[in-house]
């Protein structure tokens, strides 16, 4: 007969529920770890100052960048290397997108990234941009919005969604969530996408 003791490590192989189990809690150990300290770690993070939740417009226009899938051209964080923070500024922080459910951050540019575009060019200039982007950028592979100039913004909504960003923590209160609809009251997705563009960047430290 056979000395041999029997191999724990064999058994959980041959065993298909056992491993899958055991797979399971492992992954579920691992997965607690990098996300929990990142929990607590976002809720340490201070906005920077001047940096406050969005105001109904930017709110408004923020949704609609985000909806018309914006972000799959242009980032917004501008990386801590030289010829990043010579092009765009200074290099993006965890405080500037305190406020930003999900961030825009990311590493993908088809176009320029937009962490520090407010300001660089006219409302005009975003009007005409955002309608048709060659008649400003001849060159241009940016796909045209003109419908956003006839969508008006909807009150209702954007009052909804302030209120679901303060259960997210966000600071609004309830002064600002009933004034959003007045706000935005005969405003354009237009409007509000550049109201949210001009906004960007606004608050970021000055220099490289």
């Amino acid at each position: 007969m056979s000395d041999k003791q029997p191999n724990p490590h064999e058994k959980i192989e041959k065993n298909v529920g056992l491993m899958a189990v055991l797979i399971a809690v492992a992954v579920s150990f691992g997965g607690l770890a990098e996300i929990v300290p990142l929990m607590y770690q976002a809720d340490a993070v201070q906005p920077l100052p001047g940096v406050k939740p969005y105001p109904a417009l930017q709110l408004a226009g923020r949704d609609v960048y985000v909806r018309e899938g914006c972000y799959n051209c242009h980032s917004q964080m501008v990386r801590t290397l030289r010829f990043e923070t010579e092009r765009y500024g200074h290099y993006s922080l965890a405080g500037e997108s305190v406020y930003d459910h999900p961030f825009q951050w990311g590493s993908k540019r088809t176009g320029p990234d937009l962490a520090r575009v407010g300001g660089r060019y006219s409302d005009d200039w975003h009007r005409v941009h955002l309608i048709n982007p060659r008649d400003v950028v001849p060159e241009s592979n940016m796909p045209s919005f003109p419908w956003l100039a006839d969508n008006p913004v909807s009150g209702e909504q954007i009052t909804a969604h302030m209120r679901a960003l303060r259960i997210a923590g966000d600071p609004y209160t309830e002064e600002q969530i009933r004034q959003a609809s007045a706000e935005v009251a005969g405003k354009t997705e237009l409007d509000a996408v550049v109201a949210y563009l001009q906004a960007l960047g606004k608050h970021a430290p000055r220099g490289g």
